[in-house]
């Protein structure tokens, strides 16, 4: 059984609800599946999108530079060829320029130099050519391998520069010493190149735009069903067990859909059948617990006859007359804590609510077990509140005899209300106090801290496991049974610490729970455990204009 903790204000919830939605929401809009998908889209879409422009380019820029290269070349062969023979060699400074002016002549108006030995015409004499010829070029047109070509930089602009020698028309096609060179500006189809490049560039926009678009359109079908089965799968977990998602196509979202389904209802079933077997055990103890009783009663007047004449019998039979007085009064005490739990599982278990003074009902519940000389009560007096008086006895009487028997003296009860919406009543002793590990368990049923621990009749029985029959426990109606509480028609039996049956401490908060509180228990500073009953406190004017109230209540929610 989890350690019980005090319920917080009802008006927290709602708050931190608030903070915790909100909080899912931004981390699912930080790094949901959604955002996600659109984000590799736009990515894919977007690195796709910029190859192809930088291909484009590149294969745009090397066609046309091609084209106009091949063309240049050519066009100069074929001009040179033309106008070169008539040219007598070796020309003269004036042959040379009309040689140079008619070539440019053939080639749309472009810059032709023409150069022979020291020798040089220019077909417009205000081109400057020597930034745009270079010395590799002239190196390269003077080895007389055909023509060459070359893409320079000049002022900013761009230009090709085809240089050829001119060879002998015989057939060894030796030089003859002449090199033409043509100047072609590359600005028109730098121009062309770039109009093309912000083309692309344009329409690299909507094709992002469109991958975000079909990216939030496979999204919202991709997580369509994503979401459902994530929405059963809350239900699920929140207790629905008959949610379920509708399974559509063959895909890996079916399969998935369909797994769920097949687990829900293997969870669903095994539910049942868990549900089922817990109610047969919880009948068959009652049942059991029931059948117990008659005979109990018949074994327990024997034992009360035989202890009456025990001082009459030999030492031995004396023994053995309180000894089974004793164990049969223990196996009375299971039997009705069996009972009384079985009532509480059934939820057949209400309160009897009447006004009650705390402090006299903590006062009566230590006097009539003759443990008021033992016990150190701090108690606020006019407590008044609506509450079962039978249920707080056993609470006291469980939580009193607790430490009386297994802590040390002095024992402290104090009873307080605290900012006059709840009400406090500590236990605590001067022991050795509780290990981590019981007081995480001090509450489950059968649990007592020390199993190795042997039975006896007249020794206290393991902390956590005293039941309420021995000191304060619920009899077959709720009153306790025999040695220190009420009795089966309400009145008190004889006090004594009795071998607990391990229930006690269950059921006193199954009764603190059935008030609506708890019971809490902690290591107290300098030795000792200290256990803390907390009850919302209501107060009689409260009772009154509810009407029936309390005392109408079903039951608890242990």
């Amino acid at each position: 059984m989890r350690r019980p903790v005090p319920r917080r204000p009802s008006g927290h919830g709602p708050r931190r609800s608030l903070r915790r939605s909100l909080g899912r929401g931004s981390r699912r809009l930080a790094g949901g599946l959604r955002v996600r998908l659109v984000v590799t889209f736009v990515l894919v879409a977007l690195v796709s999108a910029v190859t192809a422009t930088a291909l484009a380019y590149r294969d745009a820029r090397t066609a046309v530079l091609q084209r106009t290269q091949n063309t240049a070349v050519n066009d100069l062969r074929e001009r040179v060829a033309a106008v070169g023979a008539g040219l007598d060699l070796p020309p003269d400074q004036r042959s040379l320029s009309r040689f140079a002016a008619k070539v440019s002549e053939g080639l749309g108006a472009r810059t032709v130099v023409a150069r022979h030995q020291d020798l040089t015409a220019v077909s417009d004499a205000y081109a400057g050519t020597e930034g745009r010829i270079t010395a590799e070029l002239r190196a390269a047109v003077r080895s007389g391998d055909g023509a060459r070509f070359q893409r320079v930089q000049w002022r900013g602009d761009p230009y090709l520069v085809v240089g050829t020698p001119v060879t002998y028309a015989d057939g060894d096609r030796r030089t003859s010493g002449l090199e033409v060179f043509v100047i072609t500006d590359l600005r028109a189809e730098r121009d062309d190149t770039a109009a093309l490049l912000d083309s692309v560039r344009t329409g690299t926009v909507p094709v992002v735009v469109l991958a975000a678009l079909l990216a939030l359109l496979a999204a919202g079908t991709v997580l369509r069903p994503v979401r459902k089965l994530g929405r059963a799968t809350r239900e699920l977990a929140a207790g629905d067990l008959g949610s379920r998602v509708t399974v559509r196509g063959h895909d890996e979202l079916a399969d998935l859909a369909r797994t769920f389904n097949e687990t829900a209802d293997a969870l669903q079933a095994s539910e049942a059948e868990l549900r089922a077997q817990e109610a047969k055990a919880r009948r068959f103890v009652a049942d059991v617990s029931h059948e117990l009783r008659t005979p109990l009663a018949a074994m327990t007047m024997v034992a009360t006859v035989l202890e009456e004449d025990a001082d009459q019998l030999p030492p031995d039979a004396a023994h053995a007359a309180r000894t089974v007085g004793a164990e049969t009064a223990r196996l009375s005490r299971l039997v009705e804590d069996l009972m009384e739990i079985s009532r509480f599982d059934a939820g057949a278990v209400r309160l009897d609510a009447t006004v009650t003074d705390l402090a006299d009902t903590v006062r009566a519940s230590l006097a009539l077990r003759g443990w008021t000389d033992g016990v150190t009560v701090e108690l606020r007096e006019y407590v008044r509140a609506v509450v079962d008086r039978r249920r707080i006895d056993v609470i006291v009487a469980n939580l009193v005899g607790n430490a009386l028997r297994h802590g040390a003296p002095p024992v402290t009860v104090t009873l307080a209300a605290p900012g006059g919406d709840r009400v406090t009543l500590e236990v605590a002793d001067h022991g050795p106090g509780l290990p981590p590990e019981a007081r995480e368990r001090v509450f489950d049923r059968f649990y007592k801290a020390d199993a190795a621990r042997t039975r006896s009749t007249s020794g206290g029985g393991d902390r956590g496991g005293g039941g309420p029959g021995e000191d304060g426990g619920s009899g077959q109606d709720g009153s306790s049974g025999q040695d220190g509480s009420f009795g089966q028609d309400g009145s008190f039996g004889q006090g004594g610490f009795g071998q607990g049956s391990g229930l006690g401490m269950a059921i006193a908060l199954e009764n603190a729970r059935l008030h609506g509180g708890t019971i809490e228990v902690a290591e107290r500073q300098g030795g000792g455990a200290v256990f803390t009953l907390r009850l919302p406190l209501r107060h009689p004017e409260e009772e009154e204009e509810e009407g029936d109230g309390w005392g109408a209540c079903g039951q608890g929610n242990g």
